[in-house]
């Protein structure tokens, strides 16, 4: 089960008042497997955001953002020792960004088998738990509160904690060059 996210979303009235619309976990929410999946908070499908919609992430839950828009959301990776590198890791990880739509964005057979790459810059913050940051050449551990800017490069995350690991992520629709 994902980790309940809380968000609030205010609005103005007619007559100029603030206020609460609604207060509650997002319901923007696919768990792709056990205590693996992504929570969006808010999606633009622009770079100018429509503030007359009532819940920006009411739409499908994919894993990057398209048409120059930006994805807000909580993602969360399983305990660790829940995928191995081998043909049943990579077969498990081919479901899980299939179930994000994103099928083509992993990088089959890589030294991980979560490696993938968005045409996205994403702003990423540990929020829970102990992560390793895997790319080509190099990895890295994150302790809570640990930021990575991540710019359309092949990258996986891997939980190193015994309890599911959460973290944030703004994610910013940057198409690749030709």
């Amino acid at each position: 089960m994902l980790i309940p996210v809380r968000r609030i979303i205010t609005e103005t009235t007619a007559e100029g008042r603030s206020r609460i619309l609604s207060d509650g976990p997002s319901p923007h929410a696919v768990e792709t497997a056990p205590h693996r999946g992504l929570s969006n908070l808010w999606v633009t499908s622009s770079p100018t955001p429509d503030l007359s919609v009532e819940d920006g992430a009411d739409q499908p839950v994919v894993l990057a953002p398209s048409g120059g828009g930006n994805i807000f959301r909580f993602f969360q990776l399983p305990p660790a020792g829940s995928l191995d590198n081998d043909a049943e890791g990579q077969a498990a990880a081919h479901d899980v960004f299939e179930a994000m739509g994103a099928g083509s964005a992993r990088i089959a057979n890589a030294r991980h088998p979560s490696m993938h790459k968005t045409d996205s810059l994403d702003y990423i913050i540990l929020l829970k738990g102990r992560v390793k940051l895997v790319l080509d050449e190099d990895e890295t551990i994150l302790e809570p509160f640990d930021v990575v800017i991540q710019r359309q490069t092949n990258h996986a995350w891997e939980n190193l904690s015994p309890e599911p690991a959460l973290l944030m992520a703004v994610l910013l629709d940057a198409p690749a060059e030709a």
